[in-house]
């Protein structure tokens, strides 16, 4: 049967195999979180105790990201991929069997997470320079739109998922099925033959992080986008992860903000499905814009809680947010060479999530101090200025997507 042209990526038997492999494993890394709370919970009883399991394995991500960028780019990032995923499946896999057999203590459940966050930060970097080397430059975007309808799928069904497997059969099962999925994973990805870029001379890896910094800072587009998201990223963090449950908690109630959450999250999944089709001929352009539609669920939220009008401006949001993401890997994918594409990749993420933390602690004590109301207000304000600054660089308005330029992808 032929495959639709809105499907045409899955032509190539090698990103059919991928997507494949990264389609069950985002469905392990959607219930993780769920299946390790309560675990970490069942075990200690302790939120301070859980908040700990939770940055032994977030600061990592962050600090071997680079690192993890240059070694996607020196080597088959097939070959990155397939060991990464195989690491997460052991490191997971110990956890499940230390809970299973009641062995478990927390300082063993905190190593092997900060071990399973530091494979992670492997893991992205070869992510986003693999797909160029999976598919043609022309079905990019299709691609890009695919690997998000994979992850919104997931992120709907997994903690859903998780939670009755941690009813049913107890956390430690739940954790078990996570690393199932894990190495699943590595079988597809060790089924890929992604060759390395050809190195003609032998470099260090501080020379490499220099190399990928100038790819990254001679780029305005990038470096505008990126410092953008990291304010935004913290406000959002702030605002909406932060503050939201609890004035939602006071206003219009716990499965109210439920929805609005799932109304953002269908935002995401309806959009990816319909850029399989829609071809965006400024990405960041209309990214940007999109992200600006992202400070309405802010002020509702804040200002005038009402369950129906915060549910439908959380799924624009969702829906024009998704708008960029697509857009903004397809951006980096046509436009960066492909042996450097992980590392611009890495410091993207450093930059773009690096002050997420930082939201999340200012948040309650701003609010304590300032008010609840004035807190929403000036971080929707800067939020908005950060937006439309970055759309005042005529390198973000103005870059075209490009399917034009020949091909990474083997064939």
């Amino acid at each position: 049967m032929r495959v639709p042209d809105s499907l045409a990526p899955l032509r190539d038997r090698s990103f059919r195999i991928f997507f494949l492999g990264r389609a069950v494993s985002m469905l392990g890394s959607a219930m993780a979180p769920i299946a390790l709370a309560f675990a970490v919970l069942d075990l200690t009883g302790s939120a301070t105790a859980l908040g700990v399991v939770l940055a032994a394995r977030s600061i990592p991500m962050a600090g071997f990201m680079l690192i993890g960028g240059v070694v996607a780019d020196r080597f088959s990032r097939s070959t990155v991929l397939r060991a990464s995923h195989l690491g997460a499946a052991l490191t997971q896999g110990a956890v499940a069997v230390l809970l299973l057999t009641g062995q478990a203590e927390l300082w063993m459940i905190v190593v092997l997470e900060f071990a399973n966050g530091t494979l992670v930060a492997f893991t992205f970097p070869a992510l986003m320079g693999v797909v160029p080397q999976l598919v043609r430059r022309e079905e990019l975007q299709q691609a890009n739109a695919m690997m998000a309808f994979t992850r919104n799928a997931t992120s709907m069904v997994g903690p859903a998922l998780a939670g009755l497997l941690v009813v049913s059969f107890g956390s430690g099962w739940a954790i078990a099925v996570d690393a199932l999925t894990y190495g699943v994973a590595a079988v597809c990805m060790g089924l890929l033959a992604v060759p390395a870029f050809v190195r003609t001379d032998q470099t260090s890896m501080l020379h490499d992080l220099r190399v990928g910094w100038t790819e990254f800072r001679s780029r305005e587009w990038v470096w505008v986008i990126v410092a953008a998201f990291g304010v935004m990223n913290m406000i959002y963090a702030g605002l909406w992860l932060t503050l939201g449950p609890s004035i939602a908690q006071d206003t219009i109630g716990e499965r109210s903000w439920g929805l609005a959450l799932s109304a953002e999250a269908a935002g995401f999944f309806v959009m990816s499905v319909l850029l399989l089709w829609w071809s965006i001929r400024y990405p960041l352009r209309a990214g940007m814009i999109g992200m600006l539609i992202g400070v309405a669920p802010l002020l509702a939220l804040g200002l005038a809680p009402d369950v129906v009008l915060l549910v439908a401006l959380a799924a624009l949001a969702g829906a024009a947010g998704e708008v960029f993401d697509v857009g903004w890997s397809t951006a980096l994918q046509e436009h960066v060479p492909g042996d450097v594409l992980s590392r611009v990749a890495s410091y993207d993420a450093l930059g773009s999530f690096v002050a997420i933390p930082v939201g999340q602690l200012l948040a309650g004590p701003l609010a304590l101090l300032l008010g609840t109301r004035e807190v929403v207000l000036l971080g929707s304000g800067v939020y908005v200025v950060v937006v439309l600054a970055s759309l005042t660089s005529r390198s973000v308005r103005d870059l075209e997507h490009d399917s034009a330029a020949p091909s990474t992808a083997q064939h």
